[in-house]
C-alpha cells in the first residue's frame, strides 16, 4: 500500500469541463497515487458540488474531499448543511467545506446578494448551530429564517474553509472559520504575509492560531516541457488576473506592481467568462491574455520544472507556513512523479 502524503491534494475537474465522471476517475487516481484530499472547484453545469462529490465519497475508501469552492449565499441554510451532513454519512466523515465570497458582480448578474463579512461569518454559525441541534432564530445580513432545526443531528460538524485573498477576508479566516484556503499565485512571502494575517486574527479572538489550517493553492507543473507549461500554467494564471477584484490582493500580497496588470485587464477575457461561448473561442482568449503576462509573475507565483524542483519549490511554500498544498493546474493522473519526490523530500521514503 502506498503511503499517503496527507498535506497534499489536487483539484478534479479543474477549469472549464464536460463530463463529470471524469472526476470521479481522477479522484480514484489520486488516492491511488496516494494524496491526502481532492478538490472539487464548483460551476453549476457539471460540477455542482453534491452531486459530484457523492459519487466521489462512494467511488474512494480514504481520501478526504473537499469543495473549493463553494458560497453560502447559493443554498438555503438547511440545504447545504444537510448536504454537508449528507456527505459525511456517506463518506464516513471524510467531507470538509471550503467557501468563498466570489466577485460582487457575478452575484448581481444571478440576482443574489453579494456576500458581505458579517454575512459570512453568521452563515458559518447558523450551519454549526443546526450541526450542535440547535434550533435557529435568524434575522440579518445572511437572510431571514425564523425556524431552522435539524430533526437528525449529525455525527461530527463539517470543517469549513475559507478561501481569502484581501487583509479583511484573511482576518475573517481567523477570526471564524476552521481554515483559510489562499490564493492561487502567491509567493512563498506572500503566504507568509497572509499566514501571519490569520494567525493574528485567530490569537486576538481568543482562539489557538495553530488551530486555523492554512492552505496553500500552488499552480504546479512537474515535467512538463515549455509549451506545455505556457499551456498550463499560464492560461490557469489568465483565469485570475482577469478580474481587478480578484487581481489586485494578489498583487499587494506579493508585493508586484500594479501597473502591469492594466493591458490583462484590457484583453477582454473577463467578459466571456459567464456568456455562452465555445471552448475553442474561450481557449483563443485565454491565449491573448496569457502572452501579456509577466513572466516574473509566473516564476515567483507558481512551481514548475522537474518533479524533484517542483517538490522542492513545495517545500518552501510549508516553511513559508502553509499545513498544507492543494495543487493547481494538474490533474493526479499527472501527479504520481511529483507526489513520489515531495514523499522522499519529506519523509525519505
Amino acid at each position: 500500500m502506498v503511503s499517503v502524503v496527507d498535506d497534499l491534494g489536487c483539484y478534479i475537474l479543474p477549469g472549464k469541463a464536460t463530463d463529470s465522471a471524469e472526476g470521479v476517475r481522477q479522484a480514484v487516481e489520486a488516492e491511488r497515487i496516494g494524496l491526502g484530499a481532492v478538490w472539487a472547484s464548483e460551476r453549476w453545469e457539471v460540477k455542482e458540488s453534491g452531486a459530484l462529490l457523492g459519487a466521489v465519497a462512494q467511488a474512494t475508501s480514504r481520501i478526504r474531499f473537499i469543495t473549493g469552492t463553494t458560497h453560502f449565499c447559493t443554498r438555503h441554510p438547511m440545504v447545504l448543511a444537510g448536504m454537508a451532513a449528507t456527505l459525511q454519512g456517506l463518506s464516513g466523515g471524510r467531507f470538509e467545506m471550503g467557501v468563498a465570497r466570489s466577485v460582487a458582480a457575478r452575484w448581481k448578474k444571478l440576482g443574489i446578494p453579494a456576500q458581505t463579512n458579517r454575512s459570512m461569518a453568521d452563515s458559518l454559525a447558523i450551519l454549526r448551530r443546526l450541526w450542535d441541534g440547535e434550533t435557529v432564530n435568524y434575522s440579518g445580513p445572511a437572510g431571514e429564517f425564523p425556524e431552522l432545526v435539524f430533526a437528525d443531528v449529525p455525527e461530527k460538524r463539517t470543517p469549513v474553509h475559507l478561501a481569502a485573498v484581501g487583509p479583511k477576508t484573511l482576518a475573517l479566516a481567523g477570526t471564524h472559520f476552521d481554515g483559510v484556503i489562499l490564493h492561487p499565485f502567491l509567493t512563498p512571502e506572500g503566504v507568509g504575509r497572509s499566514a501571519e494575517i490569520v494567525r493574528q486574527a485567530a490569537g486576538q479572538a481568543g482562539r489557538d492560531p495553530a488551530d486555523v489550517r492554512i492552505i496553500a493553492a500552488v499552480v504546479v507543473a512537474p515535467d512538463l516541457t515549455p509549451e506545455e507549461t505556457r499551456a498550463a500554467v499560464y492560461a490557469r494564471a489568465a483565469t485570475y488576473f482577469v478580474h481587478k477584484e480578484m487581481a489586485m490582493p494578489i498583487l499587494r500580497a506579493n508585493e508586484w506592481d500594479p501597473e502591469q496588470l492594466e493591458p490583462i485587464l484590457g484583453a477582454g477575457l473577463e467578459e466571456l467568462e459567464m456568456k455562452q461561448v465555445s471552448l475553442e473561442e474561450l481557449r483563443a482568449k485565454m491565449a491573448e491574455a496569457s502572452a501579456l503576462i509577466p513572466p516574473e509573475w509566473i516564476d515567483q507565483g507558481s512551481a514548475i520544472g522537474t518533479a524533484t524542483e517542483v517538490a522542492k519549490r513545495l517545500g518552501d511554500y510549508r516553511a513559508a507556513g502553509a499545513d498544507e498544498i492543494v495543487l493547481h493546474g494538474a490533474t493526479a493522473d499527472k501527479l504520481e512523479g511529483l507526489v513520489q519526490a515531495y514523499r522522499q523530500r519529506t519523509t525519505g521514503s
